[in-house]
This record gives structure tokens, C-alpha cells and sequence, in this order.
């Protein structure tokens, strides 16, 4: 692609920038390559140095070296010698069930296991993949990726909208920054909760030990501020089903704010609801727990309903989907299993 963010060489080469970070204000002074190990995915401190070594780490749009401390409001620019993977996407002919289509925009209810777009390992069999196969010339995003207005993750099942042309896309994000667009979630988390409704909020960003996860932090030092609301659908005594609706759209938003609050979802490895958390000693129940794993080897998250102002015609549009078979089954696994147990007090 052409808009890739390069850095002119003296020679016939030129460098790409596969990172760019803007450190935060509360950030401490710490050694970059440290740094950076911390907020790049996939990498070793090894090739870190190696790079800032060849004058290919930048801050504040020099090169520094790998003992540089970063402060607050640096700008870190990480280049390599090829493009983003990510940016060499390839058409595969790849099936998505499209709901909704239209000259402006279609919607896709994505199926769980999909990686929305190419990034970190997964450069091919994604949905953006598929949607360069099956659509010619969808604008680009902010992040040059074809037609994507907003993601859900990998093993999240649900609704995204796609947009077709130059002002949809324009459209659309702005619903989305400006909090006006609708979207709802299903989830099946861990525990009990109190409150029949509630709302989480704080600043969701990347977790400071454990960089594949998000954490919700006090202020907006670390992160972005974000909202969830939730209503409890139906208890099941050890496992809780709940409508999650959306007023921003962080990174891994839903899974991050339940962990927060004591309640990872169901099968959500990243965040720990992989394992028995609630619950009796029994082998029997440990049994049932883990044949309900099988039966949904994912988180329990599904984006169920989505709603925005059409681009052209103004309309509000509102699009459901039906909760994928997996997480039916697992879901009426626990209500029959609720029916017959008591439970104990925790």
C-alpha cells in the first residue's frame, strides 16, 4: 500500500514503522527496551536492542539506543526493514454470512474462531481477508484496514457493520466516537452477581505486567475511559448470563470490565475463566464444568444486537442475531443444572 508511514535512507532502502506508541503522562522512566517489551506483542529483548542497535527505534523521531529512559509524552516509533504483514493482505475466498447489504454498508455476523483482521500471527483467514475477495475498493480506516469501522475478538461471535464507501466509513465512526451507535452484548460470566444492573466504568489500557491482557485503571495515566452496563438475564448459581450494551469500544472492553469486577466470562482464557471459580469440590460438578467447556471451547460473548444511523437515508437501523449454537447449548447445560442443585453461599 501506499500510505505506509516510511522513513527515508540515505541508500536505495527504506524502513517501515510497525509501532508507534505515545507514552502516557504517568508513565516512569524506564529503559526503552524494557518499554518496549511491554507493549509489543510477539517479540524478544534480543531483537529490541538488535534494532535500536541499527538505528531503527526512534523517539521523538531520533534514534536512541536500547539503554534510553522513556518520559512522559515521548513519541516511540518502532521500524523495520518490510511492511506490516498486516499490510500485505492477500483476497482469499473466504464465506461470510452477510445479514444486511446495501450500496452504503453491509453487516456480517462474524463467526467465533474468525480473527476480524491481520495482526500478530494471524496474516491470512481473516475477516478482512475475506471481505478484499469478496468487495473491490472499501475505504480505508485510520489503521489502513479495508471497510472496518469497528472489531470484536477472535473467539467473539456477533454483528459488526462494514462500510462501503468513503462517507459511510466517515459516518459510521463518528456514531461510534460520539457514543450514539447501540451495541449489545450477551455473556455468561462467572459468579453470582449482587446487583440485578449495574454500570463499570474507569480507563481500560494495556495491563503493566501482562501485555495480551487489559486492565481498568483509576485515571487516564494508562488508559481510555470506558463504560459498561450490564443487566442480569438469568441466574444460574454459580454462572451468571447478562446483556452487556456498550457506550465506548475498548480493547477486549466486556472481558476486562468483568474481570474488574470479579466476574471473568466463561471460558475466557486470556482473563482467567478458564478454570472453576464458583462452585463445589465434587468431582461430579468439576465433570459438568468441564463438559461445558467442550461444549463452548471459547469466551462466553456474543455480539448480539447493533444499531446506527444509516449514512444516507438517516435512518436509525437496528440488526439482532441469534446466540450462536455453542453458547445455547452450554447456557441451557447450566439452567437444567440449576434446576436441580442447590447452591452454596459464597
Amino acid at each position: 500500500m501506499n500510505n505506509l508511514p516510511t522513513v527515508e535512507l540515505e541508500s536505495d532502502d527504506e524502513l517501515f514503522e510497525h509501532h508507534r506508541f505515545d507514552v502516557p503522562k504517568g508513565q516512569s522512566m524506564v529503559r526503552i527496551d524494557k518499554y518496549l517489551m511491554q507493549v509489543v506483542e510477539n517479540t524478544t529483548r534480543n531483537k529490541i536492542q538488535q534494532a535500536a542497535t541499527a538505528g531503527n527505534i526512534l523517539v521523538n523521531d531520533v534514534p536512541v539506543k536500547s539503554n534510553y529512559k522513556v518520559k512522559p509524552f515521548d513519541v516511540v516509533r518502532y521500524l523495520m526493514a518490510h511492511p506490516p504483514y498486516e499490510y500485505l493482505l492477500e483476497p482469499e475466498n473466504i464465506p461470510i454470512s452477510i445479514v444486511y447489504e446495501d450500496d452504503q454498508l453491509l453487516i456480517v455476523n462474524k463467526e467465533a474462531g474468525m480473527v476480524v483482521h491481520p495482526g500478530h500471527g494471524n496474516y491470512s483467514g481473516t475477516l478482512v481477508n475475506a471481505l478484499a475477495f469478496h468487495f473491490e475498493n472499501l475505504p480505508m480506516n485510520s489503521s489502513e484496514r479495508p471497510g472496518l469501522v469497528h472489531r470484536i475478538d477472535k473467539n467473539t461471535s456477533g454483528l459488526l457493520v462494514v462500510a462501503k464507501t468513503d462517507h459511510a466509513m466517515a459516518y459510521l465512526a463518528k456514531q461510534f466516537a460520539d457514543k450514539t451507535s447501540e451495541r449489545e452484548y450477551i455473556a455468561l460470566v462467572w459468579g453470582n452477581l449482587v446487583e440485578e444492573e449495574g454500570t463499570i466504568g474507569g480507563y481500560i489500557g494495556r495491563h503493566q505486567k501482562d501485555r495480551m491482557q487489559m486492565a481498568v485503571y483509576d485515571s487516564d495515566a494508562f488508559g481510555k475511559p470506558a463504560v459498561t452496563h450490564y443487566k442480569v438475564l438469568e441466574r444460574f448459581g454459580y454462572v451468571t448470563l447478562i446483556s452487556c450494551k456498550l457506550e465506548t469500544g475498548r480493547t477486549h472492553q466486556i472481558r476486562t470490565h468483568m474481570k474488574h469486577i470479579g466476574h471473568p466470562l466463561f471460558n475466557d482464557e486470556r482473563y482467567g475463566g478458564h478454570q472453576i471459580l464458583k462452585g463445589t469440590t465434587f468431582t461430579k460438578y468439576k465433570q459438568f464444568v468441564e463438559n461445558c467447556f467442550k461444549i463452548l471451547p471459547r469466551q462466553a460473548l456474543h455480539a448480539k444486537t447493533l444499531g446506527f444511523e444509516h449514512p444516507t437515508t438517516k435512518e436509525f437501523m437496528r440488526f439482532d442475531s441469534e446466540i450462536p449454537q455453542d453458547m445455547v447449548d452450554c447456557i441451557e447445560k447450566w439452567r437444567n443444572y440449576s434446576k436441580s442443585n442447590t447452591f452454596e453461599e459464597e
